[in-house]
């Protein structure tokens, strides 16, 4: 009767077309009630498998039980699917919809939008979505569900993320423009992001050991940044914990060729930022900023890298930790030198990157010599001079002769 209507009366004006819209908003309901039943049924049978699976003890029956897990998770991923066009979709359309059902929706038709595109982002993206959004439906439910559901949908989701963050970390090593690369780096970001704020927190709950209390500092951190309007400093500072945090978390995921290039993107990031802000206040903190990339930058990951492109890079490197080194010995004896000359190398290792390309950077360029002034290590020379001497008046087409001393300034 639904389908009739909207196929002949378009207008919402008729008699019969009022009369239509009514009986689907009553058929709404009992939609949701029967694909609601489904979905319970199907993600028990998710569950059962995935606890089955977990405490299997004899290895010969595990390729059964991983067969028959595959394929009720993607029975279960089905149902939640014909979910969403069945009742979801319904609700928004007839306006009875609730904030959150139009958000799902909206997210929904953004991540269908990439499966023409990008299959395989759209693939792990879709899967990522409806296991998160009936995890939304069991928080609702008994405890007792609740924690079994918990332990999957943190193992599920993991993996699922760890295959978008190797997905996009193959793609920079294709043939792609710069423009592109951006575009990777702010998903690769994103994604991190949507890890650490919406699975991990449930990790810490469900495994209580000290596994990740090493961590915990650091995503305390992350944690402000996710209140208040954030900065392009902000930003810059969030995305750096994210990082850091990756090194932990996502090791083989996101490999250490493609953090070295999202550690560069922050190095421009913030290089750009001091040179086009005009007020001083958020320079320096900016500068601040940079200072800290630097660190993590040749610190957390340069130390560990094994393979280098070229030798003489690898040489560079050795004489810079070598110089940190001697640096750091100065940190128990006289902290305040410490800092001074920690930031006098980190500036110098900078400056000799961006002096490859001088036209590009010379703003940055100008910044790190007067930052090098104020620190001590660098004088300004005034490109003027003054001279003293005796002057002599001679006739028209001689040369003019005079005695004199020029002294710099």
């Amino acid at each position: 009767m639904e389908e009739r209507s909207l196929r002949i009366y378009d207008s919402e004006k008729t008699f019969f077309s009022k009369i239509s819209n009514t009986i689907s908003k009553l058929l709404i309901p009992t939609k949701i009630g029967i694909n609601g039943m489904i979905i319970s049924m199907k993600r028990n049978n998710i569950l059962k498998a995935y606890e089955n699976l977990n405490s299997l003890k004899e290895q010969d029956k595990k390729e059964v039980l991983t067969k028959k897990m595959d394929d009720t998770y993607a029975l279960y991923l089905e149902v939640i699917d014909k979910y969403i066009m069945d009742s979801i979709y319904k609700k928004v359309k007839n306006e009875t919809a609730n904030e959150f059902e139009k958000e799902a929706l909206s997210q929904y038709y953004m991540i269908t939008h990439l499966k023409e595109n990008n299959y395989t982002e759209y693939k792990y993206k879709k899967q990522i979505y409806l296991i998160g959004l009936d995890y939304q439906n069991v928080l609702n439910d008994k405890e007792k569900l609740i924690e079994r559901y918990k332990k999957f949908y943190c193992h599920e989701a993991e993996s699922l993320y760890k295959g978008l963050l190797k997905h996009y970390s193959i793609r920079l090593a294709d043939n792609i423009t710069d423009a592109e690369k951006q575009e990777i780096y702010n998903k690769i970001f994103k994604t991190l992001e949507e890890y650490i704020s919406n699975i991990l927190p449930i990790k810490f709950e469900i495994e209580k050991n000290d596994t990740y209390k090493e961590i915990l500092e650091e995503f305390d951190n992350f944690d402000r940044f996710t209140v208040g309007k954030l900065d392009q400093n902000d930003v810059i500072e969030k995305n750096l914990i994210l990082l850091g945090l990756s090194r932990k978390l996502f090791t083989h995921s996101l490999p250490l060729v493609v953090a070295e290039q999202c550690y560069v993107k922050l190095l421009k990031d913030a290089r750009s930022l001091i040179v086009d802000t005009k007020v001083l206040r958020k320079q320096e903190k900016a500068y601040s900023l940079l200072i800290n990339i630097i660190e993590e930058y040749n610190v957390k990951l340069l130390s560990t890298k094994i393979y280098w492109e070229k030798p003489a890079q690898r040489e560079e490197y050795k004489k810079f930790w070598d110089k940190y080194k001697e640096v750091e010995k100065i940190k128990e004896k006289d902290y305040d030198e410490y800092i001074k000359q920690k930031e006098i190398l980190f500036i110098k290792s900078d400056l000799e990157k961006v002096y490859s390309n001088e036209n590009k950077y010379f703003k940055i360029i100008n910044f790190y010599k007067n930052k090098l002034v104020e620190l001590g290590v660098m004088r300004k020379l005034y490109n003027s001079y003054t001279s003293e001497g005796q002057y002599t008046k001679v006739e028209k087409g001689k040369k003019a002769r005079k005695k004199v001393t020029k002294k710099a300034v």
